[in-house]
């Protein structure tokens, strides 16, 4: 068996830094072979390298620590291979979003940008099915997919015909302060039987500026912007919750493009 190695001899050899080294001595993923008890010195053996190697790839793919420390443990290949597939799956998700993002800023840049026509309407009250809950702003989109879904899904299991597009409602306090009460609701004709967390609900009557968004909701804060410029340029908002109606979304269509989202401003409207 070799002699172990000097710290500074294994990060020659590894191509990681000492002080690399050091810190995942610290955060115990990836213990010296020795550690000498007068001196504090590391020491570390050749058949470390192939750890050293896998921790250094797996951290390029920029794992978390304690995700690498699971890695290594593992009991067996299938079990490894499994928690690897997950970061990688994760990975993609964030270069689909990156892309995405990337995409949106290049359509903000071109010129000239194409400006949402905005209409008034009154709606009067509505019976829904609804879920509402106080919910915080990082959490809103996951919140939104799965209380539409399970809207929809209740719906259709109690023989309701809906009366109407589905549509949220969305405090101001959601967007001030990250954190406030959302309503997603489906009008129905008929009454519908509270199940889970989705109750009988009445969304009260409004006086509305309306822009409809098209396509992806990733660029739906432009038409959210060019929205409120209007309300502000006029001087007719009033408080109260934000609305969106969906015309057309993923329950109706994969295709992206073809997403209609109406954005409803509440206002002040003259007779």
């Amino acid at each position: 068996m070799a002699a172990p190695l000097p710290v500074g001899e294994f990060s020659r050899i590894t191509h990681l830094s000492v002080k690399t080294l050091r810190h995942y001595h610290q955060v115990g993923l990836l213990e010296p072979a020795h550690v000498n008890p007068d001196t504090g010195y590391r020491y570390y053996t050749l058949e470390q390298i192939p750890t050293v190697q896998v921790i250094r790839r797996l951290r390029d793919l920029e794992m978390p620590v304690p995700d690498v420390k699971a890695v290594l443990a593992a009991p067996d290949a299938a079990a490894r291979n499994a928690l690897i597939a997950a970061h990688l799956d994760r990975l993609e998700q964030q270069l689909a979003q990156t892309y995405a993002a990337v995409d949106s800023l290049r359509n903000l840049l071109k010129q000239p940008a194409e400006v949402a026509a905005v209409t008034h309407r009154t709606v009067t009250p509505t019976a829904v099915a609804g879920i509402a809950q106080t919910v915080g702003r990082e959490d809103v989109l996951s919140w939104w997919q799965g209380a539409l879904g399970e809207l929809h899904a209740t719906v259709r299991a109690q023989g309701l015909r809906p009366a109407g597009p589905p549509g949220g409602l969305f405090a101001s306090e959601l967007f001030t302060r990250d954190r406030g009460d959302a309503t997603v609701f489906v009008p129905v004709a008929a009454d519908v039987r509270a199940v889970g967390r989705v109750t009988p609900l009445v969304i009260p009557a409004a006086e509305l500026a309306v822009a409809t968004h098209h396509g992806s909701l990733d660029g739906i804060d432009v038409t959210y912007g060019q929205l409120g410029s209007y309300v502000t340029t006029h001087e007719i908002g009033v408080d109260g919750p934000l609305r969106e109606y969906y015309l057309a979304g993923a329950h109706d269509t994969p295709d992206q493009d073809d997403w209609r989202t109406e954005i409803a401003w509440p206002i002040f409207r003259a007779a």
